[in-house]
């Protein structure tokens, strides 16, 4: 792809191509739609790079075969797997599992609780909103008997669970950090996922601890008929079986792909065979199983669309050169400040200035950064931090649609305490980032 004859760019690399990227951003900060938002980003890259509809139908073509495409496809599959498993009750029993082991009868426990229950199901699922919506029924009785308020699971449901979104082997984010930065799952989280979850859901419980004695016996629960009573919840026999043999395929399949070193593609077939485990095990007949395993893939339609949109503006932005002339400007600003400048600047960017689809995310400022990052001879190990700082801090320094459906899932209205806490997270969070941007490439050679 190049340049059309009528290109308002004349020659690349342009900060000009830029544009695009900007109108997207503008359109969010304005509240419209990520598509919304894509749609003018992409007319703005037509017009600057003079394209044909033609060369603009090519464009879209060769997006279905992208890498995002195909983190798309996996979130289908995994939204469908998601739908197979609460059809099966593999997520509630999974749940059920989990509090009745910790034997919830104290704040600590349910804080613990909580936080496993998040984590492993939003890794499983790779949601946030869907995870934690489907443990909240649940979940939140047991919580609320010993205390725990609205505001303080809606803060653990919102780092816990984004945490299970960096820690699940097949989830988008997970995937999408792997490419871009050609570490291994092992790698990935030795040297990035675990140290910064530690801090992250360190600073939380700390300012959680401190919420809940603030408005403990202040703000309450009000249990209502939709939520279960975990007491009364019957595990059958077959619930169980379906369960137990879902998380051995599952631990195969991911151990098998890190071993065998699979690449990102092997994720759409372990979710085919995962939803096989399922179908055969709980016997849900075919059709059925096709209809409910199609149903939560379509609920991800309009993020596959997102991504497909998100990798059409970046071939036109790439047209124009604009990461490229990006690349070239932060070289010569900040190359001779060394390499901990880099990775705290990427993550500042990252954190405060972009708000898009995580994966989306990790490219825009992947492809911001890597020009840099390779002449200062950043370790991607190290990179990998700035990404996650990048992509996670943004959702905890200001509402967002992710915070806001927290909120919701925990039947909480306090967002000025909500946010406090975030902000503490993100606080330590960056911290974190600075720390580690001086010693980690000292350690990393």
């Amino acid at each position: 792809m190049e340049l059309g004859s009528w290109a308002l760019i004349k020659s690349g690399p342009s900060l000009l191509a830029l544009l695009p990227l900007l109108a997207y951003l503008i359109m969010v900060f304005r509240n419209k739609s990520n598509l919304s938002g894509l749609a003018v980003g992409i007319v703005v890259g037509v017009i600057l790079t003079g394209q044909s509809l033609s060369s603009l139908a090519g464009i879209f073509a060769t997006s279905l075969g992208s890498f995002l495409a195909i983190i798309g496809i996996i979130i289908m599959f995994g939204s469908g797997l998601g739908y197979l498993m609460n059809k099966a009750k593999v997520t509630h029993t999974l749940v059920y599992w989990i509090v009745k082991g910790i034997g919830v009868n104290s704040e600590k426990k349910a804080i613990i609780a909580t936080i496993v229950c998040s984590i492993v199901i939003c890794g499983l699922l790779g949601t946030l909103a869907g995870g934690n919506a489907i443990i909240a029924p649940v979940l939140i009785p047991v919580v609320a008997a010993v205390g725990l308020t609205p505001t303080a699971v809606t803060a653990l449901f919102k780092t816990a669970g984004e945490v299970g979104l960096i820690m699940g082997p097949l989830t988008g984010v997970t995937l999408a950090t792997m490419e871009v930065t050609g570490l291994s799952y092992g790698q990935l989280m030795l040297w990035a996922v675990i140290p910064f979850s530690a801090v992250w859901l360190g600073s939380t419980v700390f300012a959680v601890s401190k919420i809940q004695k603030k408005l403990k016996g202040k703000e309450v629960y009000e249990i209502t008929e939709d939520m279960l009573d975990i007491n009364k919840i019957v595990v059958t026999k077959e619930e169980k079986r379906t369960t137990i043999l879902f998380l051995i395929a599952f631990i195969l399949l991911v151990a098998y792909g890190v071993i065998a070193k699979m690449g990102t593609n092997y994720a759409i077939l372990v979710m085919l065979i995962l939803s096989l485990v399922i179908i055969i095990s709980s016997r849900i007949g075919i059709d059925e199983a096709l209809s409910v395993f199609t149903e939560g893939a379509s609920k991800m339609t309009g993020m596959f669309l997102i991504f497909i949109f998100f990798e059409v503006m970046f071939v036109l932005i790439n047209i124009g050169g604009g990461f490229d002339a990006l690349g070239e400007l932060l070289t010569g600003l900040v190359a001779g400040s060394g390499k901990a400048a880099v990775v705290i600047l990427a993550s500042l960017v990252g954190g405060f200035g972009i708000e898009a689809a995580a994966v989306a995310e990790i490219k825009i400022v992947h492809e911001m950064f890597i020009e840099l990052i390779n002449t200062v001879g950043v370790p991607m190990s190290i990179w990998a931090t700035a990404i996650l700082a990048a992509t996670r801090i943004t959702g905890a320094l200001y509402p967002t649609a992710n915070l806001a459906g927290q909120l919701g899932i925990a039947r909480c209205d306090n967002m000025k305490d909500v946010l406090k806490i975030c902000w503490v997270g993100a606080g330590a969070l960056f911290a974190w980032v600075i720390i580690w941007a001086f010693i980690g490439p000292i350690i990393a050679g």
